[in-house]
């Protein structure tokens, strides 16, 4: 590693650290317990949680598991990106290292879930109707956590962008489960 490579290196460290340490303080003072918008997301987190515990057919569990687990990666991976490109931000976090934990970890992923399993039991179309699901998070969900400042926008990302990436991410996550699926039947 030459000089350059390793001040360019320590320079980032440093402004990550300093941002982790601004991202800290924002939340201390302005997303912490004492804030009723940091309850609605706590309430984010853990009624999709307590829902998918109540409903989730235990026949499928894995199968579920897995399809959720995957959706979520492809959910998080995205949402840091488009935090860290300055895309979107959060204003109000559950964890100032974890923004849009609650989206990430529960709502979105366990709604997919619950979704996935109902088509299944009911010979839907997943396709179909995760599609519709999409539109209802982009188009709806989406705009009332706008509306209320729990999500915001930048660089002419609008409502049509997350759709997409919410359509993106249900397809690939089903392949994947198909992939798997497939895989272990031909073993």
């Amino acid at each position: 590693m030459n000089d350059k490579q390793h001040e360019l290196l320590e320079k980032m460290r440093d402004t990550a650290e300093y941002l982790s340490k601004l991202h800290i303080d924002y939340w201390k003072e302005f997303s912490s317990f004492d804030d009723g918008k940091f309850w609605i997301v706590v309430l984010m987190l853990v009624i999709p949680l307590v829902v998918l515990f109540i409903k989730i057919d235990r026949s499928k569990m894995l199968l579920l598991g897995f399809y959720g687990l995957n959706y979520h990666i492809w959910f998080a991976y995205t949402n840091s990106a488009g935090i860290r490109m300055g895309l979107w931000d959060y204003p109000y976090e559950i964890l100032p290292v974890l923004p849009s934990f609650a989206l990430d970890a529960s709502l979105v992923p366990v709604s997919f879930m619950l979704l996935y399993q109902w088509t299944l039991n009911h010979n839907k179309n997943f396709y179909l109707y995760s599609t519709i699901l999409s539109a209802v998070f982009a188009f709806i969900v989406k705009p009332i956590l706008v509306m209320h400042h729990l999500f915001r926008m930048f660089k002419d990302i609008n409502y049509l962008h997350l759709f997409v990436f919410y359509i993106l991410f249900f397809v690939i996550s089903k392949l994947i489960t198909n992939l798997f699926l497939k895989l272990q039947q031909n073993k």
